[in-house]
């Protein structure tokens, strides 16, 4: 099998398992991974790194990747995630080869389930979990057998057959694996294989009430799609020696399991058991709150498929556990979002200004830039007329010289439009501005002086007449702490993770806003329209602010790289 990518980007790219699947493809091995998510919860950005692994990998070497839901385990699994992760996938932009369930092969692993105790590996054992626990021994000790080791073959068939049958009661029996409790990894000590649990399934119902376990299910899974390479997190690696043993007393298909490090990424948890629990008790919303981990919530919040993407290719490949900074996973987002967003005007605390010596009735249409970076982007119109709205807190009656926004007697420019200069301000009775006036310069629409004169500052604005009304969301980190990952994470909640603002401005361009689109409001961040509650109540567009303009990442990369000042 030849490899379809490009030879540079291949050795650019060469972490160690690219190396392994290289050698493989190499000596006319074909590459087959897959991906196998449990349907019990919605994916995180966690799982993001491993679908770019087993799907990316499987792209750039010719190869073929599975879906498959390891549905082994009917406690909480539920169709609703299969759709929740099947559209998450495909939204990250891969394809799958063959959609498959674990459940699939019940039937299949149940016979291979008897292969291993007519070969003498298996037997039926009585024990109580806890008595399991006692005679497992620990790291410093040695296990002891089970009293029901050591059961005919004839017996523990029949029992097996009788606990598929739905004889005995949950707990009272489970099928295990017959290795060594000797030995030092404590995975080989007679593992569960089966244990009886009546629980309905989402698809087979009740026609099941034993069901395999995952260290059993894993390789049988893999071994009956037909998978070459079996992609893990380190998890798992204190476990590829009874994959090994199960496959090899089996003597079927063996592919190769290979682990990596999974995703630590600070201010987050990526426990599914913890996200439920903030989903369950109401700290967030739902599963695509925006201030969530999940695939779903970044959607929603204004993410891309090429900002995770990208992230998860720099982040790399490696076998060593560490933890990565959310900074570099917002860096990422803004240099995509740079490229493509479109740049409007919008005015999260509005303050009038009134530009006293323009005409009252007319308006005007600025030539704005919908996107610098991408000159195909165009431009559209913005109205300009007599009273605007510009940010309050780009105005200050009595400003620092260092203050470079509008001030009592200070020039100004407003955004494609003109030169502005402050003539006064009206108060209520309170002393507090509620309108800002100034005089503009008709010799410098579009921004600029005639004469040469250089203005510091410029501040974006909207016009009253044509503003519509809007919600902002602005999230901030869901936890204060970096590492928020003991069992008192809850009370590392943001308090301030969620800021609701109304009676915002934005330009008209925006009236027809769908999700989907990003937009940077120039100078603040970029924003996109919430998927759920947009329109509001009042038929307002509801706007979430997707990361800020503000990117601490660059300046920790370039003081790394030694671009920064030298003392």
């Amino acid at each position: 099998m030849s490899i379809t990518h490009d030879s540079s980007e291949q050795e650019k790219r060469l972490d160690f398992i690219r190396e392994i699947v290289k050698n493989s493809v190499e000596n006319g091995g074909n590459v087959y991974t897959r991906f196998p998510p449990e349907p019990n919860g919605y994916l995180h950005i966690g799982h993001a790194k491993a679908i770019c692994i087993d799907f990316g990998i499987a792209e750039e070497f010719g190869g073929k990747c599975n879906l498959r839901m390891d549905d082994t385990n009917p406690s909480r699994e539920d169709e609703k995630f299969v759709s929740g992760i099947k559209e998450d996938i495909t939204w990250l932009g891969f394809k799958w080869e063959k959609f498959c369930y674990a459940s699939d092969y019940f039937e299949q692993m149940y016979e291979y389930a008897v292969k291993l105790i007519k070969a003498g590996l298996a037997f039926v054992c009585e024990q109580t979990s806890e008595e399991m626990r006692e005679y497992r021994g620990s790291l410093t000790e040695p296990g002891q057998n089970s009293p029901y080791r050591e059961r005919s073959i004839e017996e523990n068939l029949d029992l097996f057959r009788r606990m598929r049958d739905g004889e005995f009661e949950d707990g009272a029996k489970t099928l295990r694996a017959k290795i060594d409790m000797n030995s030092p990894n404590i995975n080989l000590r007679d593992p569960v294989m089966y244990r009886i649990m009546r629980k309905p399934h989402y698809r087979t119902g009740e026609k099941w009430c034993v069901y395999p376990a995952y260290d059993w299910a894993h390789g049988l899974e893999d071994s009956i799609e037909g998978i070459t390479f079996s992609l893990c997190d380190l998890d798992f690696e204190n476990h590829r020696p009874l994959y090994d043993w199960f496959l090899d007393n089996l003597k079927i298909h063996h592919p190769s399991q290979i682990e990596f490090a999974r995703l630590n990424l600070t201010y987050t948890v990526m426990s599914k058991r913890k996200l439920m629990i903030l989903v369950d008790k109401g700290y967030v919303s739902s599963w695509d709150d925006p201030r969530m981990p999940t695939i779903c919530g970044l959607r929603r919040r204004g993410y891309t498929p090429e900002s995770i993407r990208m992230f998860c290719d720099r982040i790399g490949v490696t076998k060593v556990n560490s933890l990565t900074d959310t900074a570099l996973l917002e860096h990422c987002l803004r240099e995509d979002l740079n490229k493509k967003a479109l740049r409007v005007m919008g005015v999260l605390n509005p303050l009038k200004l009134v530009v006293t010596n323009y005409p009252d009735e007319q308006v005007e249409e600025m030539t704005a830039i919908n996107n610098p970076e991408d000159p195909e982007a165009g431009t559209r119109k913005v109205p300009f007329s007599k009273v605007l709205y510009i940010e309050r807190n780009d105005f200050m009656e009595d400003a620092p010289r260092k203050f470079f926004r509008l001030s009592q007697g200070r020039e100004v420019r407003l955004r494609y439009a003109y030169l502005v200069t402050c003539t006064g301000v009206v108060k209520d009775e309170n002393g507090e501005i509620t309108e800002v006036h100034c005089e503009y310069d008709p010799a410098t629409r579009g921004g600029t002086a005639p004469d040469g004169r250089k203005v510091k500052g410029t501040i974006h604005w909207v016009s009253a007449e044509h503003a519509l009304d809007a919600d902002v969301r602005l999230y901030d980190r869901l936890f204060s702490d970096e590492k928020p990952d003991s069992e008192d994470f809850i009370k590392s909640l943001n308090p301030d993770s969620l800021e609701v603002i109304k009676g915002c401005k934005v330009e008209p361009s925006l009236k027809n806003a769908e999700p989907g689109i990003n937009y940077q409001f120039e100078r603040i961040g970029y924003f996109c329209i919430d998927s759920k509650d947009s329109p509001n109540p009042d038929g307002c567009p509801v706007f979430n602010r997707t990361v800020s303009l503000r990117d601490s990442w660059a300046k920790i990369a370039k003081k790394m790289s030694g671009g920064g000042k030298k003392k």
